[in-house]
């Protein structure tokens, strides 16, 4: 008995080295097998010939480094290069394939699926209660394209992802113009702060005595751009020491409203509520949902020519 047992141990212990030893030899055959792809004799036998190949290596430049932001180790050129073949090679077969076109192009979906469109959809829910996992997510748009409804009605899926969508926005809406509103709230207590039916408010720093502009009157200013936590993120002294100069009703309406009320030579701090500047869109370093402070001298204006 012990002997029986002994024997099938070590046939199987064999068994398991040689696998080991075949999967070894298996790997280095294939790195072989890419070098020698990469490195095959080329035969320029002709104008076309040398003009192809001289154009195929010119528009490699740049791509290593592109390569390495993505995260790619440049020692598996060799990998990169039989991926690379294999790509070419399906396309070649998808024009005269159907089903070679088709899997070449649920490839290309599952790529910019994984790599954008989810990220983007994740990005919707972030900071809310409610996460979405790769794997399932993956499965809920094939078993779709298959009109596979076991799990769940397409109407049903469609409903429930806008439920959510809109439901969750709301919720992000809310953070993120709370803390505008309180601001705004506290501010027009202050005393010399003026606010506009439209929700601006501003202080008067410095009353010019010079004329008022018109919306399509062209003006030259000098500003300065923070958030409510005082970051600094513009100002016309960023650009030089010139004014800057556009039309009136050229800017966010905050503005718009504020220099069509502003003698010339005047300066006014401005307030601005997010629905009088970017709203939801983000602007550089300016958040969605954003109340701006605004510091603005109004050094001349230039009349609108008719």
């Amino acid at each position: 008995m012990k002997k029986t047992l002994l024997l099938a141990l070590t046939f199987v212990v064999g068994a398991s080295f040689s696998t080991i030893d075949a999967a070894k030899k298996k790997k280095k055959d294939q790195k072989a097998e890419a070098v020698q792809e990469v490195l095959a004799p080329v035969v320029l036998a002709n104008g076309c010939d040398t003009l192809s190949y001289a154009a195929g290596q010119a528009l490699t430049n740049g791509l290593i480094p592109y390569l390495q932001q993505q995260g790619v180790d440049t020692a598996y050129m060799a990998d990169f290069v039989k991926g690379f073949r294999a790509a070419i090679q399906q396309v070649e077969l998808a024009k005269s394939n159907p089903g070679e076109k088709a899997r070449m192009m649920g490839t290309q979906i599952a790529a910019q699926l994984a790599q954008s469109m989810l990220p983007g959809v994740k990005r919707e829910f972030t900071d809310t209660p409610d996460t979405l996992i790769d794997l399932t997510f993956f499965r809920g748009f094939t078993d779709a394209l298959m009109a596979d409804t076991t799990v769940m009605p397409m109407q049903k899926a469609e409903a429930l992802f806008k439920e959510k969508q809109e439901t969750n926005k709301a919720a992000k809406t809310e953070k993120l113009t709370k803390a505008g509103r309180d601001f705004l709230a506290e501010n027009a207590k202050k005393e010399g702060v003026i606010t506009t039916p439209s929700g601006l408010q501003y202080k008067v720093l410095k009353q010019g005595d010079g004329n008022v502009p018109q919306r399509t009157d062209k003006v030259k200013v000098h500003y300065e751009g923070r958030l409510i936590d005082g970051t600094v993120f513009d100002a016309s002294s960023k650009h030089g020491t010139e004014p800057a100069s556009f039309r009136a009703d050229q800017v966010i309406k905050g503005w718009t409203e504020a220099l069509t009320m502003m003698p010339a030579g005047s300066k006014w701090q401005l307030y601005i509520p997010q629905e009088l500047a970017y709203g939801e869109r983000a602007a550089g370093q300016i958040p969605p949902y954003s109340t701006l402070i605004f510091d603005v001298e109004l050094v001349s204006i230039e009349p609108n020519e008719k």
